[in-house]
């Protein structure tokens, strides 16, 4: 008798509030010098030989190679042509803003909006309010249940 197969909700379960309490409890407890000794130490690591320090250090200043090499033969093709992917691509939204120029008509609305939030964020920080998301004020000091959520 086959087993009828479970399917569950997909998604990430974590809750925000929660995250940014750890996360505000990791930040208080690292130093920047403290944090500064930890990368020191791993840089060191790898010319000790050290497998792990070296993946670690590569993974954060070059990052993940791509899912997808490209063809051996795209790569040649590219070269003999003269053609750089890379420049195509930053090029592309320009060249798109040209022939295209209703569909960049609201393009500085994000970066408006962006300041704006920015500015509110400044003047959260600076009146010393309350922060909804981890239920705290700026100074650190956990507020009653009741008044976060409210």
């Amino acid at each position: 008798m086959a087993r009828n197969k479970q399917t569950y909700v997909k998604g990430s379960f974590t809750h925000r509030r929660t995250e940014g309490d750890y996360m505000g409890a990791l930040l208080d407890a690292v130093r920047l010098d403290d944090w500064r000794e930890v990368v020191r130490a791993t840089v060191a690591a790898p010319r000790a030989g050290d497998a792990m320090a070296r993946a670690w250090l590569t993974q954060y200043l070059i990052g993940k190679p791509g899912l997808i090499a490209p063809v051996p033969l795209t790569v040649v093709a590219q070269q003999l042509s003269g053609r750089d992917p890379l420049t195509e691509r930053l090029a592309k939204p320009y060249g798109d803003r040209v022939k295209y120029p209703s569909l960049s008509a609201n393009e500085g609305f994000e970066d408006t909006m962006r300041e704006l939030i920015a500015g509110e964020l400044r003047v959260l920080e600076a009146g010393n309010l309350n922060t909804r998301e981890t239920g705290a004020n700026a100074d650190g000091a956990t507020l009653p249940a009741d008044s976060a959520t409210s």
